[in-house]
């Protein structure tokens, strides 16, 4: 598949908190981060959602149960667990849009509350390639909502991670996008 001018690269909160040692680490997200690397520079168009939680967001919980509305504190504003993966290189001209910001209100769209639909608009993007962390959460609901929104939507499989408690919910997630539409590549596939 080509990338054009019309495409845009949307990479999914690769925070340090959903990394190896951060508070809702999710396994081999890390590994991403070369990928992702490689891919951004080959997009005119680059967006980089950010997890950006209040201290007190509805979601966290103590003992977290690692499931909606149970989670152990993250990405806290402002803190070290909220900053990009310091290996990520997030090009000069990307665009951060911050989500889950309100203390009383779950988001894992990066549509949810953003102003990402009319930023994409504005720059004529038809089709959106998604990648990031975690498939069954975020990066899922964020392909989705770029379908309500009308756009083409590429899942770029191998530049994800899933938190996959039970095991099986972020193959099960990637399979529920294919099914509404959303097309399944690899970065490989990409020219």
């Amino acid at each position: 598949m080509k990338i054009g001018p019309t495409d845009a690269l949307i990479v999914v909160d690769l925070q340090r908190d959903f990394c190896a040692g951060g508070a809702l680490a999710v396994k081999g997200g890390d590994d991403v981060v070369p990928l992702i690397n490689a891919l951004a520079p080959r997009f005119v168009h680059t967006v980089f959602t950010r997890d950006w939680h209040p201290a007190d967001h509805c979601s966290f919980a103590d003992p977290p149960q690692f499931r909606d509305g149970s989670w152990p504190a993250h990405c806290v504003q402002g803190t070290p667990g909220a900053a990009f993966h310091p290996g990520l290189d997030v090009p000069e001209n990307a665009t951060i849009e911050d989500t889950a910001t309100q203390s009383g209100k779950e988001a894992y769209s990066g549509f949810d509350e953003t102003v990402l639909a009319e930023r994409l608009s504005e720059w004529r993007v038809t089709r959106v390639f998604v990648c990031g962390l975690a498939t069954d959460y975020c990066v899922k609901a964020t392909a989705l909502d770029a379908l309500r929104e009308g756009l083409d939507v590429v899942l770029i499989e191998d530049a994800c991670r899933g938190v996959d408690i039970p095991p099986g919910t972020a193959a099960a997630a990637v399979e529920e996008m294919r099914q509404a539409g959303v097309d399944v590549l690899l970065s490989g596939d990409l020219v």
